[in-house]
């Protein structure tokens, strides 16, 4: 959306935005963007807090008439249901058998966080997972795909499903992740403790031991060797910052084939 805002404001329309990843958007330098600190998926925050979601849009709509150039600005709150590292911990211990497949260990992680998924969306009466094109109840498939990647390193290949993904490989890997961090963040959320964790805290979780972080790892290292600018950038898309090697999963200019 960064880069589609330029061509947007050539026509002579002013464009906000609202980032979750800063080190993304400070690569394509939108017009203008309001960073929020929360979980992908979750860009206004609590779904449980109307308020709070319009503050947010109240943000990033405050820089079409603060923003003369282009701006990154840091909202200044993390969500209020939200813990942050040293605060929050999953109550569950995933400590799945080594000797099963990646996308064994994962299918078992997403089981047993599936019931509290279920009461997560009895509450709120609806889920945010589906940016890939599956359904909340074809999750198992959607895991089952990311871990084929992960296994078999083909990034560029539609992994075997019957399903009809909305994207082509290996965008398609971005989309898979998120509907996996979301299931994860939404099954969380309906675990009883300090409320859900925020974005800082739920990744130190996920690449701190689970199945899912241990895959993601997997997939971006294939992204790595798949040697193209895409692959690369949807690695960036796929890790955190300070998640992957001890630094940022972006490529850096020379890995697009230029001089730095």
């Amino acid at each position: 959306m960064g880069a589609l805002s330029h061509f947007i404001e050539r026509a002579g329309v002013a464009t906000t935005s609202i980032s979750l990843i800063r080190a993304q958007t400070e690569k394509v330098k939108p017009p203008r963007a309001l960073w929020v600190p929360f979980a992908l998926g979750r860009p206004l925050g609590s779904s449980a807090d109307p308020e709070f979601q319009k503050q947010v849009m109240r943000g990033a709509f405050d820089l079409l008439t603060t923003a003369t150039e282009p701006t990154i600005v840091d909202f200044p709150h993390e969500s209020p249901d939200e813990a942050g590292p040293g605060v929050w911990a999953c109550p569950l211990n995933f400590d799945p058998p080594a000797d099963l497949s990646l996308t064994d260990q994962l299918l078992a992680e997403v089981a047993r966080l599936r019931p509290w998924a279920i009461e997560t969306r009895r509450e709120r009466g609806r889920s945010l997972f589906g940016a890939s094109g599956a359904t909340i109840d074809d999750v198992d498939d959607v895991a089952r795909a990311l871990g084929h990647i992960a296994e078999h390193g083909e990034v560029h290949r539609m992994p075997p499903s019957d399903l009809t993904w909305r994207f082509k490989m290996p965008l398609l890997i971005r989309h898979l992740a998120d509907d996996l961090r979301t299931f994860y963040h939404e099954a969380l959320a309906g675990q009883p403790g300090p409320g859900a964790p925020n974005h800082h805290a739920l990744n130190d979780w996920i690449f701190g031991g689970t199945a899912l972080g241990k895959v993601f790892l997997a997939v971006a290292d294939h992204l790595t060797e798949a040697d193209d600018g895409m692959a690369k950038l949807v690695r960036g898309l796929l890790i955190p910052e300070g998640h992957y090697q001890g630094g940022s999963a972006f490529p850096k200019t020379k890995e697009f084939g230029a001089d730095e």
